[in-house]
């Protein structure tokens, strides 16, 4: 097998894209969905739900995912994930009931806990070093450009009927073909029948998951509110609303591409910090801004900020898992990236039961800061005992 090659690489990456249009590409949907389910009770906040709901199921299946392919190997799941996704992506074009359009969201989710975790313990199977740094910023690249196809394809279909972006799920149909053609196992894999107890990642790893879904906590807010802060300001159209959200997307893959360049001259603390200083800035532009432009602005530099810190966690998680583990830590990574999306609405939509849009992101703007100087300040620490990490 040739990992170098184009149908490999081409491979690996459209099962990656499956992961962001598993959650962004129905946003646009959500308040014309919020109309036609109108008449059962807390409707706003299940229909909010069908966004997140996903990345709970993503959480709860990606560190068994991890385990299972650490033992048994890496694509005995990956095909039929890949079926089921589609079935049960496409559900809330063909269900007319809220709750059973839920449960094809949690069998969404299931599956992308499965893809993703496959997808990237692949790359980190597959590629090395400079090698392994280049393809994971391209991962979230390719990730997030299909991010701005899904979700601008969306806010056009949304236009038509919300049910129509959800046939968009049946993408990995056509995925299918290349992952069994061209995806094979691992010849390095050491497949763990008997796990060696001593076989342990570095604590840091911790940090590292932890901060993850601290992220997805204050970037998710992004998806879920702005469409209904954009309509609270005049934004009717729900193709300008796909293309704002769209929009960060399209940024993060211009940072995600530099993201070896600038990762061989920053340690990983402080991409993160430069990170997080570019999603403050992009939360305070919203907060101040009140316009669809000054929106756009903050979707720029959210863009951007996450589009360093993506990469920035898998490459750093990928250097402290041994391989033997690999599957797991790299599934642990993924619970704690879609729990952070998971909880977000659930911590942060009640606050705008007593503060309006505008202060929710005034006030996240100055946590976000104070996580992007206390990574600053870790990296000085650091450097003084062990140098550039």
């Amino acid at each position: 097998m040739n990992t170098e090659s184009w149908q490999v690489k081409v491979a690996l990456l459209l099962v990656s894209s499956l992961t962001i249009m598993s959650m962004i590409t129905i946003s646009a949907s959500l308040p014309d969905m919020t109309k036609t389910f109108s008449t059962l009770p807390n409707a706003e906040n299940l229909v909010k739900l069908t966004l997140s709901f996903p990345a709970l199921f993503i959480a709860l299946t990606a560190i068994i995912a991890g385990k299972f392919i650490d033992k048994f190997g890496r694509l005995r799941l990956l095909n039929a994930a890949l079926i089921i996704y589609a079935i049960a992506g496409s559900t809330g074009y063909w269900l007319d009931n809220i709750y059973l359009i839920l449960a094809g969201r949690a069998l969404l989710g299931i599956c992308v806990g499965i893809t993703m975790t496959i997808a990237t313990t692949l790359i980190a199977d597959y590629y090395q070093g400079k090698s392994r740094q280049k393809f994971a910023g391209l991962q979230i690249a390719v990730m997030s450009l299909g991010g701005i196809l899904f979700v601008t394809l969306g806010g056009v279909l949304a236009d038509i009927s919300w049910r129509v972006p959800f046939l968009l799920y049946l993408f990995p149909l056509l995925i299918l073909p290349m992952t069994s053609l061209y995806l094979k196992e691992p010849k390095t894999l050491h497949v763990v029948k008997n796990k060696d107890a001593s076989v342990k990642s570095p604590n840091v790893i911790w940090l590292v998951f932890v901060n993850v879904m601290i992220m997805w906590i204050l970037f998710f807010i992004i998806p879920v509110q702005i469409p209904f802060y954009l309509k609270s300001i005049g934004i009717e159209k729900n193709t300008l609303i796909g293309i704002a959200i769209a929009s960060t997307t399209f940024f993060s893959v211009i940072s995600s591409l530099s993201f070896s360049k600038i990762k061989d001259k920053l340690s990983f603390q402080q991409v993160f910090g430069i990170g997080y200083l570019l999603m403050a800035l992009a939360f305070a532009s919203i907060s101040y801004g009140g316009s669809y432009g000054m929106v756009m602005i903050g979707m720029l530099l959210s863009g951007l900020g996450m589009g360093l810190m993506i990469p920035n966690a898998n490459v750093w998680v990928m250097q402290l898992a041994p391989e033997q583990i690999r599957g797991q830590e790299i599934g642990r990574l993924t619970t704690f990236w879609f729990m952070g999306q998971f909880l977000s609405p659930i911590l942060l939509l009640p606050f705008l039961n007593i503060i309006s849009h505008s202060q929710l992101f005034l006030i996240l703007t100055y946590i976000i800061l104070g996580l992007s100087i206390s990574f600053f300040i870790y990296s000085m620490l650091n450097k003084k005992t062990s140098g550039k990490t």
